[in-house]
């Protein structure tokens, strides 16, 4: 796949009825995104206030030419008093499931953050059994580090989840 085909950008107005699809559609979200029901306006209420992008995390589209292909999200997590990372997630439509855009994605968003921000580390979360999130970071450059036992809550039981990183000093993406 050209890497040059994906782009990332900031979301627009027209773009939010995709991240509410992504994160409030059952039969959109994927095996391992359905978290119920959530307040389906948070997405309109963040982008009025400051488009989607702040010191703290933002969230970028994939797009493909035209085509809308999902977004990727990042968030700042201070790990000690000294330091902050982000931790970074993604979220595709169905139909551009298992064709490498994932995969892109993730690295796009990596090089985007260690271009324009100091950060150091970037760490990503999926579940034990997300085996096709973990090929996709892993084809990204992202390091696995360990199982969480028993982190997060899903379809009423708790699951077991993957920590991977990338430091700015691992070889180049």
């Amino acid at each position: 796949m050209d890497e040059q085909s994906l782009v990332l950008r900031p979301v627009t107005e027209e773009d939010l009825t995709i991240l509410e699809r992504l994160t409030g559609d059952p039969d959109s979200t994927g095996e391992f995104a359905w978290f119920g029901w959530r307040d389906a306006s948070r997405y309109r209420r963040r982008w009025n206030d400051n488009g989607m992008l702040g010191e703290d995390g933002g969230v970028l589209m994939v797009r493909r030419g035209e085509e809308r292909l999902g977004f990727v999200a990042w968030n700042r997590r201070q790990p000690t008093p000294a330091s902050f990372c982000f931790t970074m997630g993604i979220a595709m439509l169905p139909g551009a499931r298992g064709k490498g855009y994932g995969t892109e994605a993730h690295r796009l968003l990596a090089r985007y953050l260690f271009a324009h921000t100091t950060v150091h580390r970037i760490e990503a979360d999926t579940e034990v059994d997300n085996v096709a999130e973990q090929k996709a970071l892993e084809r990204a450059g992202f390091t696995r580090e360990g199982v969480m036992r028993g982190c997060g809550w899903r379809d009423g039981a708790w699951r077991d989840g993957v920590t991977y990183s990338i430091l700015r000093t691992d070889p180049p993406l």
